[in-house]
């Protein structure tokens, strides 16, 4: 890990990179719940020009906290591959069910998969590069937690457990060419070897 970069560096570099499902460059952001990644790839979004975020939590549900793999195929990763606008519809976290309604995800130059198992294997194939934000689990889940409020704490405590169980069977980290470290005056970007499938 030896070579640093900027926010816009960062976004030079990956719209520099080849095109991973037809013409969309796939970037994906894990980390664990409560790293950062919501606000972190807000940013990057913002230094890329605007480029499309998806949050994973619009495809996960209560009872599939990591089985959304298959409506992340159908519903954006199949049309991406066509050259497509990708329409999903959200999870409403408090309603319990798919809004009605669906979502545009357009197959822009550069799009970013955030969400915490982002990177893993069944999605790597797709990914123009992989970002882990660096913060232990324990640093990440006391920060979700203090974010969220203690009338969260049951779930919080089941998704610990997922978590944990996701992770073990299925680790990203070692699998992510860059590592994002969050600084008191922004990010800092650290290169690594990632391990290959």
């Amino acid at each position: 890990m030896n070579e640093r970069t900027t926010l816009g560096g960062l976004a030079r570099r990956l719209s520099a990179l080849p095109p991973s499902v037809g013409p969309v460059r796939l970037v994906a952001v894990d980390g664990h719940a409560g790293s950062g990644k919501t606000t972190f790839s807000e940013r990057l979004a913002a230094a890329l020009g605007g480029a499309p975020v998806l949050h994973l939590d619009d495809l996960a549900t209560h009872e599939e906290l990591f089985e959304w793999t298959g409506r992340l195929r159908s519903w954006v990763l199949e049309p991406f591959a066509r050259g497509e606008t990708a329409r999903y519809r959200a999870y409403d976290w408090v309603a319990r069910r798919f809004t009605p309604e669906e979502r545009e995800l357009p197959a822009a130059p550069v799009v970013l998969l955030e969400g915490v198992g982002a990177g893993r294997a069944e999605l790597r194939p797709f990914l123009a590069c992989l970002l882990w934000m660096e913060l232990t689990h324990e640093g990440s889940w006391e920060r979700g937690q203090l974010r969220d409020g203690p009338e969260l704490t049951e779930f919080w405590d089941g998704w610990k457990r997922a978590e944990r169980a996701h992770f073990a069977a299925d680790p990203s980290r070692p699998y992510a060419g860059l590592l994002v470290l969050q600084r008191n005056e922004g990010y800092e970007v650290l290169e690594r070897h990632p391990k290959t499938d």
